[in-house]
């Protein structure tokens, strides 16, 4: 840390009295806290505290941006949001008295206060307003970290990267200012016009404006090393009919590469010809999330710009059998209100419904392929003698060939995965790279019905079994708002009468024929969903969707007409009462 001997901002006021926690502190009050304050800087990328680290201190936020991050359980700093100018850093472990439950980094050089417990709390103590206003943040930020995701500050400053000269980042980024104005945000273009402005200018920048975008083109320059040093996210724009060089970008500390906040654009010149695999441009670059650009196509240039502004909208679709048809009309009734839908996941037979979405399917082709994957004939109908399964899953595999093809993940429209559960660490996964029908058998392979699926010597499973409701996944996707569907619920179809003296597997066949799913098929389906819990992410969704489903079980496949219908009626509901800025994106008819 490099200390700095600055005690007055450039209007020749006390820094601490641009704090606003201390804006009505008396002049008493400051000049206290003068004698026992420390005024730095901190390099972007460093750490200002680890987890576990003990707090004797309070900090504030001059200039720059932090980033707070939690420990995964393998070992990575998981990214939960930014803290800005202003913002006290480590106020709850100092009220607490109890080490840092997270760590902070800078993302970009940063100039901060530190002010000693002791000091701090003699203030406040002298003062109500202070610890009234300190208690009113450390009440929002527990709020926001009990879901998971904060919202207390959106990244800001973007620097949008063009891979090679031959794009026009200036008209990209034009196109982006225009949408995000339309929103009503105030936002500042800025180039290698800029290159000899130093951090007070950027910082101004920041302060005035929403939304701040940087235009560069890769290279070893100084503009680039500024642009990707200062911004909070960086957006490498690439041609899809080219390929990356290797490596794409030069080596650099800047803590946006540093922290994998980087996305990939992927611009198509008409058509979706590729130089190379998406997955290519997403490995060169290191990046987190991978969008598509059709030309200059309004949609997804609008689509990008809410995800710049905080204001996308992703959907998750809950597991639940032949109940998830309900997603269905879900959709429709979404889409009639002209909600969009930017990010898309789910669970099992969620994440089906799902990729439908975001491989782009109209209403009509999502209910034509639904009807004759899992209604015209029971998907589930291939029993045999069980080895490892009670279905030997060929027609599963073949109607998802026919639907779904060689699609990857990496090509969809709208950004996608899917969640199966991982037997052999006794976790979850995402899946959000590959092929689409991989994931989505693994995602319905339900453990005793299906076959699991094999990947990288992983036992996978149907993703209902540990995350039915992935809602806390979509968090980390994007910092937009969040609707969920939710179908699941106690399994029906249980029968006692089935489990007293049962027949053996001939004799049941003898009776019932192979078509009839034996009793075995709906006791496995309620053990491995046992420990659904209905409520479950529920918390986390901005506007949830309950469809009420009676008497539609697990394996009731010919329900299809009950099941959508009932969907919609509920997501028209939920959408009539709904309030906040996720209200604004609907059209009511």
């Amino acid at each position: 840390m490099g200390f700095l001997n600055s005690r007055e901002t450039e209007d020749g006021k006390p820094l601490l009295s641009k704090i606003p926690v201390l804006q009505d502190a008396s002049k008493s009050a400051l000049r206290m806290l003068e004698r026992d304050v420390s005024n730095f800087s901190i390099p972007g990328g460093w750490q200002l505290f680890d987890v576990g680290d003990s707090s004797d201190s309070i900090y504030f936020l001059i200039s720059g941006s932090l980033g707070a991050f939690r420990k995964s359980p393998d070992g990575r700093n998981e990214f939960l949001g930014y803290m800005r100018a202003g913002e006290p850093v480590g106020e709850m472990a100092l009220v607490s008295s109890e080490p840092h439950q997270n760590a902070v980094f800078a993302l970009r050089d940063s100039e901060l206060i530190k002010i000693p417990r002791h000091t701090f709390m003699k203030l406040a103590r002298s003062d109500p307003k202070i610890l009234e206003r300190l208690t009113r943040i450390i009440l929002i930020r527990l709020r926001q970290s009990n879901r998971k995701t904060t919202r207390r500050a959106e990244p800001k400053m973007f620097a949008l990267v063009a891979t090679s000269p031959t794009i026009d980042v200036d008209l990209r980024a034009d196109a982006l200012a225009t949408a995000l104005r339309e929103m009503g945000l105030r936002v500042a273009l800025t180039d290698e016009r800029d290159v000899s402005k130093n951090a007070s200018y950027f910082d101004d920048l920041e302060a005035r404006h929403d939304v701040v975008l940087f235009k560069a083109v890769i290279g070893d320059s100084q503009w680039y090393r500024m642009s990707t040093r200062y911004a909070d996210r960086v957006w490498v724009l690439a041609r899809a009919d080219a390929k990356p060089s290797i490596p794409l970008m030069p080596e650099d500390d800047s803590p946006a590469r540093q922290f994998k906040l980087v996305d990939v654009v992927l611009l198509h010149h008409g058509g979706r010809r590729k130089g190379a695999e998406p997955e290519e441009w997403v490995s060169a670059a290191q990046a987190a999330r991978l969008f598509h650009w059709d030309r200059m196509d309004k949609d997804d240039c609008q689509r990008l710009a809410r995800v710049i502004a905080g204001r996308s909208v992703g959907l998750v679709l809950s597991g639940g059998g032949a109940r998830a048809y309900a997603h269905i009309g879900a959709i429709r009734a979404l889409r009639e209100v002209g909600c969009p839908i930017d990010f898309i996941g789910g669970s099992s037979m969620g994440a089906v419904i799902a990729a439908c979405v975001g491989l782009g399917w109209k209403d009509d082709e999502i209910d034509s392929r639904i009807r004759k994957a899992f209604v015209e004939s029971n998907p589930l109908g291939d029993y045999h003698l069980p080895v490892v399964s009670l279905v030997a899953g060929k027609r599963v595999k073949k109607r998802l060939e026919a639907h779904f093809g060689d699609a990857r993940i990496e090509d969809m429209e709208i950004p996608f995965f899917a969640v199966s559960t991982n037997l052999s660490h006794g976790s979850y996964r995402v899946h959000n790279r590959g092929s689409v029908r991989h994931a989505l058998r693994a995602s319905i392979a339900l453990p005793g019905i299906l076959p699991p699926v094999i990947d990288d010597g992983d036992i996978l499973v149907d993703g209902a079994v540990l995350n039915n409701f992935p809602v806390d996944v979509m968090s980390d996707f994007h910092r937009g708002r969040t609707i969920g569907v939710d179908v699941a619920r106690a399994p029906d179809g249980l029968d006692p009468t089935d489990f007293i003296e049962p027949p053996g597997f001939f004799e049941w066949t003898l009776e019932h024929g192979f078509s009839a799913p034996p009793p075995i098929a709906a006791l496995l389906m309620r053990t491995a969903t046992l420990n659904i819990n209905p409520n479950a992410g529920r918390e986390l969704t901005d506007m949830l969707v309950t469809p009420t489903i009676k008497g539609i079980e697990l394996r009731d496949w010919k329900s299809y007409d009950a099941a959508v219908e009932a969907g919609y009626i509920a997501t028209k509901h939920a959408i009539a009462q709904l309030t906040g800025p996720l209200a604004k994106h609907m059209v009511q008819s």
